[in-house]
């Protein structure tokens, strides 16, 4: 079965373009012009991936994205925009997006973009992990792509995230390296590099850890990679 994209898109020429490439490439393309759209679109079926522009006439892709994340949490979000700001990309990524595309942009980076995430979402869903864990003072809920704090509202996890977090947990109590986590979460054409898997531990750390500058749980193993503690 081929994998569905749901595509908010308002301009007309970009919108055809688009849906035309992607289903060449072997998507199905749900093309929706405004927020209505997308949401009828939404009750009639699910999406693997949903690629968001952001600015549209009735609204804001973040808005529709904030909807996905909440009623359907295994669908990838990767956004479109014309002007790549800093408190754009700040706002996609709290959603939990998986990528942040400004426009313009080549066609071939987008679709190896796409298929990264949907690889992502694939690597979660096919797993056998337990849908619900505990990693040091967070409850982790890998099917609802989230974390929960004590008395705290769940924290969105984006799919590398979550991926990262249950490559751990599955190889808990053993060390797991940069070079395995990237070739599993990323891919060499969204230039990754060692640092980008420290930067990701650095951010799970501070929702994970009891003191997240004297990590217990997630234990770095120097020139190598990281460990997850069993207990």
């Amino acid at each position: 079965m081929n994998n569905r994209i749901l595509l908010l898109e308002d301009e007309q020429n970009v919108g055809s373009t688009l849906q035309e490439r992607l289903q060449h490439a072997g998507f199905s393309v749900t093309w929706a012009q405004s927020l209505k759209e997308s949401h009828l679109a939404l009750q009639q079926e699910n999406f693997h991936l949903a690629l968001l522009d952001i600015n549209v006439p009735d609204g804001s892709g973040f808005e529709l994205g904030a909807v996905i994340r909440k009623k359907h949490p295994a669908t990838a979000l990767v956004f479109l925009t014309a002007a790549g700001t800093p408190e754009d990309r700040i706002q996609g990524l709290e959603l939990g997006a998986e990528d942040y595309i400004v426009k313009p942009f080549h066609f071939k980076e987008l679709q190896l973009r796409i298929q990264n995430a949907l690889k992502r979402a694939v690597y979660i869903a096919d797993s056998t992990t337990a849908e619900q864990v505990t990693l040091g003072k967070a409850k982790v809920s890998f099917d609802q792509y989230e974390l929960t704090l004590e008395g705290e509202s769940p924290i969105h996890l984006s799919h590398k995230e979550c991926a990262l977090l249950k490559l751990l947990y599955q190889k808990r109590g053993l060390v797991v390296s940069r070079d395995e986590i990237l070739n599993l979460i990323w891919s060499e054409d969204e230039y990754p590099t060692p640092r980008t898997v420290d930067n990701f531990i650095l951010r799970l750390r501070k929702w994970i850890e009891p003191n997240s500058d004297s990590p217990t749980v997630i234990r770095s193993v120097r020139g190598v990679g990281y460990l997850l503690e069993k207990d």
